[in-house]
Protein backbone atom coordinates (compact mmCIF):
# COMPACT_ATOMS: atom_id res chain seq x y z
CA UNK A 1 0.00 0.00 0.00
CA UNK A 2 2.86 2.73 0.54
CA UNK A 3 4.36 2.41 -2.99
CA UNK A 4 0.93 2.45 -4.04
CA UNK A 5 -0.35 6.33 -2.56
CA UNK A 6 2.86 7.83 -3.89
CA UNK A 7 1.85 6.88 -7.85
CA UNK A 8 -1.87 7.40 -7.10
CA UNK A 9 -0.95 10.75 -5.52
CA UNK A 10 1.22 11.27 -8.86
CA UNK A 11 -1.56 9.73 -11.31
CA UNK A 12 -3.58 12.86 -9.72
CA UNK A 13 -0.94 15.65 -9.80
CA UNK A 14 -0.46 14.91 -13.73
CA UNK A 15 -4.49 14.91 -14.48
CA UNK A 16 -4.58 18.06 -12.35
CA UNK A 17 -1.68 19.86 -14.46
CA UNK A 18 -3.30 18.62 -17.51
CA UNK A 19 -6.59 20.24 -16.65
CA UNK A 20 -5.43 23.63 -15.79
CA UNK A 21 -3.62 24.44 -18.96
CA UNK A 22 -6.70 24.30 -21.53
CA UNK A 23 -5.35 25.29 -24.96
CA UNK A 24 -6.42 28.51 -26.43
CA UNK A 25 -8.85 28.72 -28.85
CA UNK A 26 -8.56 31.14 -32.16
CA UNK A 27 -10.31 33.61 -33.36
CA UNK A 28 -13.97 32.29 -34.53
CA UNK A 29 -15.62 34.84 -36.51
CA UNK A 30 -14.91 35.68 -39.96
CA UNK A 31 -14.60 39.25 -41.19
CA UNK A 32 -13.39 42.07 -43.75
CA UNK A 33 -12.62 45.23 -41.98
CA UNK A 34 -14.44 48.01 -44.21
CA UNK A 35 -13.59 51.46 -42.04
CA UNK A 36 -11.14 51.66 -38.99
CA UNK A 37 -11.24 54.81 -36.56
CA UNK A 38 -8.35 54.91 -34.35
CA UNK A 39 -9.12 57.98 -32.43
CA UNK A 40 -12.79 56.71 -31.25
CA UNK A 41 -11.06 52.90 -30.69
CA UNK A 42 -13.70 51.67 -33.16
CA UNK A 43 -13.39 49.61 -36.39
CA UNK A 44 -16.36 48.60 -38.83
CA UNK A 45 -16.84 45.12 -39.73
CA UNK A 46 -18.81 42.68 -42.57
CA UNK A 47 -18.97 39.57 -40.31
CA UNK A 48 -20.59 36.57 -40.52
CA UNK A 49 -22.24 34.84 -37.16
CA UNK A 50 -21.31 35.36 -34.25
CA UNK A 51 -23.00 32.15 -32.17
CA UNK A 52 -22.10 33.75 -28.80
CA UNK A 53 -23.84 36.82 -28.93
CA UNK A 54 -26.93 35.25 -31.15
CA UNK A 55 -25.75 37.51 -33.98
CA UNK A 56 -26.52 37.13 -37.79
CA UNK A 57 -23.90 38.25 -40.36
CA UNK A 58 -24.14 41.89 -40.77
CA UNK A 59 -21.73 45.00 -40.92
CA UNK A 60 -21.39 46.99 -37.95
CA UNK A 61 -19.32 48.98 -35.78
CA UNK A 62 -17.40 47.23 -33.22
CA UNK A 63 -15.07 49.28 -30.19
CA UNK A 64 -11.77 46.82 -29.46
CA UNK A 65 -11.00 46.00 -26.05
CA UNK A 66 -7.31 47.39 -26.80
CA UNK A 67 -6.84 50.08 -29.17
CA UNK A 68 -3.00 48.68 -30.73
CA UNK A 69 -5.08 46.23 -32.80
CA UNK A 70 -6.27 49.16 -34.75
CA UNK A 71 -3.07 49.59 -36.10
CA UNK A 72 -2.45 46.06 -37.18
CA UNK A 73 -5.58 46.54 -40.14
CA UNK A 74 -6.65 48.63 -42.93
CA UNK A 75 -10.09 49.17 -45.41
CA UNK A 76 -10.12 45.60 -47.32
CA UNK A 77 -8.65 43.15 -44.64
CA UNK A 78 -9.29 39.56 -43.81
CA UNK A 79 -9.90 38.98 -40.31
CA UNK A 80 -10.37 36.37 -37.49
CA UNK A 81 -11.70 38.03 -34.50
CA UNK A 82 -13.57 37.16 -31.14
CA UNK A 83 -16.06 39.66 -29.72
CA UNK A 84 -18.31 39.80 -26.15
CA UNK A 85 -20.35 42.46 -24.36
CA UNK A 86 -17.50 44.63 -22.17
CA UNK A 87 -19.55 46.88 -19.95
CA UNK A 88 -22.24 46.66 -22.50
CA UNK A 89 -20.71 47.60 -25.65
CA UNK A 90 -19.76 44.85 -28.13
CA UNK A 91 -16.24 44.72 -28.20
CA UNK A 92 -13.70 42.89 -30.44
CA UNK A 93 -11.47 41.15 -27.80
CA UNK A 94 -9.02 39.59 -29.94
CA UNK A 95 -8.39 40.03 -33.50
CA UNK A 96 -5.91 39.21 -36.27
CA UNK A 97 -5.87 39.04 -39.85
CA UNK A 98 -6.57 36.02 -41.96
CA UNK A 99 -4.50 34.09 -44.02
Amino acid sequence: MSKLLPTLIGGLLAAQIGMAAPALAEPSVDGEVTKVDESAGKVTVKHGPIAKLDMEPMTMVFRVAQPDMLKTVKPGDKIKFDADRVNGAITITEMKTAK
